[in-house]
């Protein structure tokens, strides 16, 4: 049975949308999770749902009825009427809606406002206007969340370039004054520091590629046991007791593709912070993980003695700029490690360990690539 085109129909404040051979289909304006505000062909207000009446205030007895720019009398941002502005009943024929901008209810709420203008016909008068609003508390969170990350980007690069800058400029300046042991001490402290502002550009541009989807994987087969193995002697080289760490590794360990890179990036990061804020022995196992729909994979389990993490934090632990009531740095190493882990289909909890302090274990799967599938 050939089935028409049919304009959706307004019966008693319900939308019915066709829905092929099934015939149709109730969808409650409530249920909506955006304001939904509908005026007919004469500007009236024919539907006000439960968020719009959320969003403005507005009771929606208040408004179904009135005329459009009473029941939601917007301004933009110079004070303007926005309806008297747009003029959409009487403007061009041609228009289709208004993207979303922000304007402004009485009172000076703040509300993310788009218009699609439904026509008879194309270029035909309009048979209603549909108006979706939303609240303005998640862009807000975002620009508070990226001023934050340019504050703490700004406040992270001054010191080390500041010395840089100092260290340089004193020994182009006076050369020959100091002694060899001088001049290599200060070009320890510049070359450190220069470290120290390359692994923040090189995590800003994690925090992108994490953001908007495009970290790339590289798998490769990797024996994460002996890249723990690496981390621990690279911390005993500087200077750690090797009664520090206890390492245990569980056999059969599944064959594990991965980003070698990557892993050691995660790896790195959780035993710096380990040995840093934790106490005691820090504690790696590296085992099996149980089978889970008939995925093999390896879990790694990095504990340590210390205070731990306070149970209302631990919600927080992955977020941006974390910091716990002791730790130092940009508080983006751990959001980090959650993207990668996650980027491998892995996951990464955590919690308490046997020893009283921070116990963070995270997933592989055995992720091989498609074509040895």
């Amino acid at each position: 049975m050939a089935v028409g085109t049919s304009r959706p129909m307004e019966t008693h404040g319900t939308l019915l949308c066709p829905v092929g051979d099934a015939g149709m289909t109730g969808v409650d304006p409530d249920d909506l999770p955006d304001g939904l505000v509908i005026a007919d062909e004469g500007g009236r207000v024919v539907c006000f749902n439960a968020a719009a009446a959320r969003i403005t205030a507005v009771a929606p007895g208040d408004a179904m009825g009135r005329p459009l720019e009473r029941a939601l009398p917007l301004e933009d941002l110079k004070g303007q009427r926005w309806w008297a502005l747009t003029d959409p009943y009487g403007g061009l024929a041609t228009r289709v809606g208004q993207p979303e901008r922000n304007l402004l209810l009485p009172g000076g709420r703040e509300v993310l406002v788009s218009v699609r203008y439904v026509r008879e016909f194309p270029t035909g008068p309009i048979r209603r206007l549909v108006i979706s609003l939303r609240g303005t508390e998640a862009r807000r969170r975002n620009e508070r969340s990226h001023a934050e990350l340019i504050a703490t980007v700004a406040h992270e690069l001054r010191s080390p370039l500041t010395s840089v800058k100092g260290f340089t400029a004193t020994l182009l300046a006076k050369w020959e004054r100091f002694t060899d042991d001088q001049k290599r001490l200060m070009l320890e402290t510049v070359d450190a520091d220069a470290n120290r502002v390359t692994r923040l550009i090189a995590e800003l541009l994690d925090i992108s590629r994490i953001d908007s989807g495009r970290l790339e994987v590289r798998r490769q087969p990797i024996d994460i046991a002996a890249a723990v193995g690496r981390h621990v002697h690279a911390h005993m080289a500087t200077g750690q007791s090797p009664d520090r760490f206890f390492v245990r590794v569980r056999r059969e360990l599944p064959a594990l593709w991965a980003d070698p890179d990557k892993i050691d990036q995660v790896l790195g990061n959780l035993l710096e912070n380990a040995v840093r804020h934790g106490a005691g022995t820090v504690t790696i196992e590296v085992a099996p993980a149980a089978a889970k729909d008939d995925e093999r994979g390896t879990a790694v389990t990095v504990s340590d003695e210390g205070p731990g993490i306070p149970e209302e934090s631990m919600g927080r632990v992955f977020t941006r700029f974390w910091r716990g009531s002791k730790r130092g740095g940009t508080g983006l190493g751990l959001y980090i490690v959650k993207g990668i882990v996650e980027a491998h289909g892995g996951a990464i909890t955590v919690g308490r360990g046997p020893g009283g302090g921070a116990e963070f274990r995270f997933i592989l799967p055995v992720g091989a690539p498609a074509y040895l599938a």
